[in-house]
């Protein structure tokens, strides 16, 4: 399978045409949420259908370095890693949001909104502030992807939550199905994908907290504006050769200010100034990704059944 569809060639800077796409892990259901701890070396990521959350090694070898450290993990979904290393966790199946603790005990941080119960939070970011934003669409409430029930809000929102107090504030309530949501490298802006509109909002970012002047900043392209290709051999059964399948999900800075996100047939790139530079195939659905290895230039895929892991040129940015 060729690794880049190439729409501009400065997409050649941040990865090579050539470079080895590897499936470093499988066997698992729905993966998402990678985040690398940049001190204790590994990656951690969710199993959504599994209802697991695994950390991975890699210096222990594929499955040696595999643990699965919260079964029974209420659909998670999302995480990430707050500025003391404390691991932060969006649950589709039980509408909450938790923080693990340092001593190993679980922190309910939000589970409710005026009364009411969250839908399923899908993707959360931390500022260097330590506020707390997650984007809530109710797909964790459908029979494909969570536990089927009605909805009690009437909108799917992006919130801002305080990690001591935890006051939850609404930002943003216009989406159709807010995924993935990602700060700026300076913090200015934050950008959420809108998944069912095919696209990624900006907002700016106040010193409250609060987002102001929404606008559409980049259209992901549609299945058929990527060009299809065939799989690689060895890919599990069920995968569709050939088809490039996706939608706006998660999305993340590098640190030369790139933005990739997921969508149709993989991986979309585009530059700070939102010109789309191309497309890093992947042979499942990619859902999200993290830069992991002590040098950030690993980039790690969290795609359907698998994790991918392809060496880029420009490294990511810490988490914490």
């Amino acid at each position: 399978m060729r690794l880049l569809d190439i729409r501009n060639a400065r997409l050649t800077a941040i990865i090579v045409p050539d470079a080895p796409l590897e499936r470093v892990l499988t066997g698992f259901k729905f993966t998402e949420g990678p985040v690398w701890h940049p001190y204790e070396k590994h990656l951690r990521f969710s199993d959504i259908l599994g209802n697991s959350i695994f950390e991975w090694t890699p210096a222990q070898g594929e499955r040696a370095g595999l643990r699965d450290i919260r079964p029974n993990s209420h659909l998670a979904n999302g995480n990430t890693y707050d500025r003391e290393g404390r691991l932060i966790t969006c649950h589709q199946g039980s509408s909450h949001v938790t923080r693990v603790e340092h001593d190993g005990s679980i922190t309910t941080l939000a589970t409710h909104y005026q009364d009411k119960e969250l839908n399923s939070p899908n993707d959360v970011v931390v500022r260097s502030d330590g506020l707390i934003y997650f984007t809530d669409p109710d797909s964790g409430r459908s029979a494909e992807d969570g536990i089927p029930r009605p909805p009690q809000l009437a909108f799917s929102g992006v919130f801002m939550l305080h990690p001591v107090t935890l006051e939850i504030n609404l930002l943003a309530d216009d989406f159709a199905r807010p995924n993935g949501l990602c700060f700026s490298v300076d913090e200015r802006q934050l950008y959420v994908s809108d998944t069912d509109h095919f696209h990624i909002r900006v907002f700016d970012v106040s010193a409250n907290g609060t987002l102001t002047n929404s606008r559409v900043w980049a259209e992901i392209n549609s299945e058929d504006e990527v060009v299809p290709d065939g799989v690689p051999d060895g890919v599990p059964d069920g995968v569709p050769d050939g088809v490039p399948d996706g939608v706006p999900d998660g999305l993340k800075f590098d640190s030369a200010g790139n933005l990739y996100s997921c969508g149709p047939g993989g991986i979309h790139v585009f530059t700070p100034d939102a010109m789309w530079l191309g497309v890093i195939r992947t042979p499942e659905i990619a859902s999200n990704f993290t830069w992991g290895d002590d040098d950030l230039l690993s980039l790690y895929i969290a795609a359907r059944t698998s994790i991918y892991r392809v060496r880029v040129n420009v490294p990511g940015i810490r988490v914490f």
